[in-house]
């Protein structure tokens, strides 16, 4: 689990094609204090799995579906991306809850400056739309956002200079992808409010545990 604040920007030092997915080298650009083989690093938005880690360098798998889904594959050696480890229970809690799970790839519609301030606007698939609510959060490219604006299949953010100054959403242009990660709050509530399908079972009551589930279910 993560927050959506970027700890800083690594860099794609090697990539390559192993059974059907790929392997990144990878190079944070801040210390990886004690590091843990196996732990979760999100990468422009993406959980994935640090392992061979030596001081700032690691590798990490991108699966075929992380491959479909995202932007990764089209990052090209020596790429700027963001980064951040995952959350400890300890941390503060500054952005949103962040799995790191990409739902799409959205397209940079426009942007703009406000004053000091730079404004996107970004197109995503209309089956995600209703997900996007204003003044809710979004993740792009692993940076927790606030959201302007909405419609069924386009939504706006504003981003501060600092942020701007310390992701790679300052090098967005029109046209340029990024990873979304919608907010998960909103997807379970939808799950839990749909009509249930022909068969499936209601919640367990206090008088449905009785010997009959309990032979059921394998506990004698």
């Amino acid at each position: 689990m993560f927050t959506g604040i970027i700890e800083g920007l690594g860099k794609l030092v090697a990539k390559r094609n192993i059974g059907g997915g790929m392997a990144f080298d990878l190079e944070a650009g801040f210390d990886l204090s004690n590091p843990q083989e196996g732990e979760s690093i999100a990468v422009n938005g993406v959980c994935l799995t640090a392992y061979n880690i030596e001081g700032r360098k690691f590798t990490v798998d991108v699966s075929p579906e992380s491959l479909s889904r995202t932007i990764l594959g089209s990052l090209n050696v020596g790429a700027s991306v963001n980064m951040e480890r995952a959350l400890q229970l300890s941390d503060r809690l500054g952005g949103h809850m962040v799995s790191g799970h990409v739902d799409c790839v959205a397209t940079v519609r426009e942007r703009r400056a406000s004053g000091d301030f730079t404004l996107f606007s970004f197109t995503l698939p209309k089956a995600l739309g209703r997900y996007v609510i204003e003044k809710g959060s979004v993740t792009i490219n692993g940076v927790s956002l606030t959201v302007n604006s909405c419609s069924i299949d386009t939504f706006e953010v504003s981003i501060i200079p600092h942020t701007l100054q310390i992701t790679t959403l300052g090098l967005l242009a029109r046209g340029s992808t990024v990873n979304i990660e919608v907010d998960i709050i909103g997807k379970y509530v939808e799950k839990m409010l749909m009509p249930k399908e022909a068969g499936e079972r209601e919640p367990l009551g206090e008088n449905d545990i009785n010997p009959a589930f309990l032979a059921e279910n394998g506990f004698y």
